[in-house]
């Protein structure tokens, strides 16, 4: 086995065990988190998805062009690969978003 998958293994084996010792009993805060907050956080949250995957996406088509003006013969190839890339930070970004919207419910 290589040292990645051991680590890997060791990670996921601590997560499993620690898991159940939050579950016991706790004591309620002292005073209740405000509700504006956490929805800030969401906010905050879906802002830094939606500018993330706005640089990628640009990133993707920039290199795009660039490579379809060297090599004008390979477009279409260039272009499929740049549409598959750009679908799947899209599929990303929706699933962040949508775990931002249900933390703030």
């Amino acid at each position: 086995m290589n040292r990645f998958l051991k680590i890997a293994m060791l990670v996921v084996a601590v997560a499993l065990v620690a898991t159940p010792a939050f579950a016991q009993g706790t004591t309620p805060p002292t005073q209740p988190v405000s509700n504006h907050l956490i929805y800030l956080g969401g906010a905050f949250g879906a802002g830094l998805v939606i500018l993330g995957a706005a640089y990628g996406i640009g990133k993707i088509g920039s290199s795009a062009v660039e490579s379809m003006a060297r090599q004008p013969e390979v477009a279409g190839n260039i272009q499929t690969a740049m549409i598959i890339a750009a679908a799947l930070i899209e599929g990303a970004t929706f699933f962040a978003l949508i775990v931002c919207m249900l933390f703030n419910n």
